[in-house]
Parts: structure tokens; sequence; C-alpha cells
């Protein structure tokens, strides 16, 4: 597992960002040195730290064809892979692993099916880049939703 330094990453609350946040609106110098990435729990941290993924990466993985599979998904809500490929026409050998890297990701979930298939599941529905044009610091960013 890739090593966290606690000048990358910052566990806290939503509170505790919020105040920081209002901190560094009123005294900008207090935001020197602070991490880029906050998140609610070690657990959180820890997965981010290991699921990195470089921001040209992501923008290829998003291709509209692949942006399209995430698209049936949430509509259709298909039931098996073999599903999802009859909608998206994509081979299903193909689908399994641009979807596994979703997963990876934290974008799509898989669940047991009946019969031994797997069931997509779209988990996230916004992706954030962070682009530092002299490329030393990009980041990316899954949002998950909100728990109903």
């Amino acid at each position: 597992m890739k090593e966290m330094s606690q000048t990358t990453f910052k566990v806290g609350s939503l509170r505790e960002f919020a105040e920081w946040t209002k901190r560094v609106v009123r005294d900008p110098k207090s935001a020197q040195g602070a991490p880029k990435k906050w998140c609610e729990s070690k657990e959180v941290a820890a997965r981010v730290a290991t699921d990195q993924v470089s921001a040209e990466a992501m923008v290829k993985l998003l291709s509209r064809g692949n942006l399209a599979v995430l698209e049936a998904i949430r509509l259709h809500k298909p039931v098996s892979m073999r599903e999802l490929a009859t909608l998206t026409g994509r081979q299903e050998a193909s689908l399994s692993r641009t979807l596994k890297r979703f997963a990876e990701l934290g974008i799509v979930s898989f669940q047991d099916g009946p019969h031994r298939t797997r069931v997509p599941a779209l988990i996230a529905r916004r992706v954030h880049l962070e682009i530092d044009l002299t490329g030393r610091n990009s980041a990316v960013a899954v949002d998950e939703p909100p728990l109903p």
C-alpha cells in the first residue's frame, strides 16, 4: 500500500474542513503547507492513497464510449454483464476490463447476481480533475453519491 503523508492527506470531519476553509478565507497564508486532499476517515484516505490515477489516464478512461456505458448502467440498470454488452454493443471481455478499472476507482461496483452473474451498478456521479499545468501536482477525485 502506498504510504500516506500528513502533508498530502488530512483526515477530518466536514465541519472541521468548513472551519479550516473559513480560517483560510480570513488568512490565506494559513493554507501554506496544508494538505491537498481531505478525507472523512483513515479508511477513505487509504483508498485514495492506493487508487491514484493520472489526470491523463482518467481523461482517456472517460471516453465518449465509456461514458455511454456508464449512462447505460444508470438508465437501464442491467442485471448482468451480458445484458450491458448487448445494450452497448461492446464485447463482454472489453466491457469487463473497462468496468474493472471503473470499479477500482470507485465509479462502479458489482453485486452478485443469479447464476454467478455480476450486476454492475453506478456508485459515483461526478469526477473532478485538478490539472497542474506544470504537470507536477495533478489530481483526480471521485464523488460518491450521498447516502439515501
